[in-house]
């Protein structure tokens, strides 16, 4: 009972509000209309406001959950045990330096070569063909 009163109590305000924002500006009959919206915009977001606090603070509330107590098939699933395992040494191995193992092998790393895409032209044709490009 006490959800529906503050919603209609907040609808309410919200009526009077946008009427007599509207009421200077506009007919009476579309000032009346926009207040009616009001209403129920301001009742329905009171009403969510209200169910959304009330969720969080059940959820919230020390032995809130019944289910715990009775130890029943309820109460499985409700807390989440956020701990890691231990990996320090692996860690440690990570971030220490290894020697490069030697195998007695040359064929381990070879550099790459790609082709030279530069061309090796006659600086006679390379400079009529910049005039050519020029000129146009």
């Amino acid at each position: 009972m006490g959800k529906i009163l503050i919603s209609l109590l907040s609808g309410l305000i919200g009526f009077v509000f946008t009427f007599l924002t509207n009421y200077g500006h506009n007919l009476l009959g579309t000032s009346l209309i926009r207040g009616i919206y009001g209403f129920i915009l301001w009742f329905v977001l009171a009403f969510f406001l209200r169910w959304v606090l009330g969720f969080i603070v059940k959820q919230s509330a020390p032995g809130g959950n019944s289910g715990e107590q009775g130890g029943g098939n309820e109460a499985l699933g409700t807390k989440f045990d956020l701990s890691t395992p231990d990996e320090d040494e692996e860690l440690i191995d990570l971030l220490k330096q290894k020697p490069p193992e030697e195998s007695g092998s040359s064929e381990g790393f070879t550099p790459l070569q790609p082709p030279k895409l530069v061309s090796m032209k006659d600086p006679e044709e390379l400079a009529k063909a910049v005039r050519h490009l020029k000129e146009e």
